[in-house]
């Protein structure tokens, strides 16, 4: 199993953000584990590759360094792909995005909604144009935040349409299925051929979750959904029960969740045509 969707940073990097803004939701201090501990939660799944980022959102505070993910990877057993946490309103944010290429790194995780930056601003067509120059995949956490400093306006997946439009050579993942917009997640799927997500969080809100599959089924971009636990909020394995128990709570008239779907999530693998092999 690939698992596109866990975190690295350490609870310094949140800087005041998750005591002043999560921690009132959660009810509790930022995550913090060992390359042993992500490890073991990976292992406890059977995950064979992941994808594994830190946050940065300068406006908010944050900020988990190149060097640290960098470091973070060489540390784990787990196949890692590393991912860049990069915010495009960095004045040297093409600077940090080579310096992470140099690192190794795969990817480059964005966050709109706490950077406060939007996405179909043509400022940062020069950002996107090295992430597709460099061979980078660009993983947004789309949707919600608990954190009041955020901006929703930022964070609907139809701003990913815009970015997609313009740059259609540039690999992107939709974190959370967008949610709660899965609805137009699943939409800019269909018309964007090289646009993906991950469906991490989903079963939180089953409801939610279970439609947005099922939509997936009926607009046929089920290939483009990969598999996310959100580690730490979730270990893998608590992740894939989740996914198959929300699958199996089939609302009285509709449609079922098909045991290919299901199957495509846990053990599907689009790295190849991501260019992440």
């Amino acid at each position: 199993m690939i698992d596109f969707h866990t975190h690295c940073q350490r609870p310094d990097h949140w800087g005041h953000e998750w005591d002043d803004h999560w921690k009132p939701v959660y009810g509790r201090g930022a995550h913090e584990f060992t390359p042993a501990d992500y490890d073991e939660a990976m292992a406890g799944a059977n995950v064979t590759a992941a994808c594994v980022f830190g946050i940065r959102a300068t406006a908010a505070g944050v900020l988990t360094p190149n060097d640290y993910t960098e470091k973070f990877c060489a540390e784990t057993a787990t196949d890692t792909i590393g991912f860049m946490a990069l915010d495009p309103t960095d004045p040297d944010v093409l600077d940090q995005l080579a310096d992470g290429v140099a690192r190794g790194l795969r990817g480059i995780k964005l966050y709109p909604v706490l950077a406060l930056f939007d996405p179909r601003d043509t400022a940062y067509d020069p950002f996107y144009r090295a992430a597709v120059d460099a061979g980078l995949v660009v993983l947004w956490h789309m949707g919600a935040t608990p954190s009041p400093a955020g901006d929703l306006s930022v964070s609907n997946p139809l701003v990913v349409d815009d970015v997609a439009r313009r740059h259609p050579d540039l690999v992107q993942i939709i974190a959370h299925l967008g949610h709660p917009w899965q609805r137009e997640t699943i939409v800019t799927l269909r018309k964007n051929r090289r646009v993906y997500s991950d469906v991490s969080a989903c079963w939180a809100r089953p409801m939610d979750g279970y439609l947005a599959l099922a939509r997936a089924q009926e607009w046929d971009v089920v290939d483009r959904l990969v598999f996310g636990s959100d580690f730490p909020l979730w270990t893998p394995a608590e992740a894939v029960a989740g996914i198959r128990e929300m699958a199996g709570q089939r609302p009285s008239g509709f449609p079922e969740i098909r045991k290919e779907t299901v199957e495509w999530l846990l053990n599907g693998d689009p790295r190849p045509s991501m260019g992440l092999t």
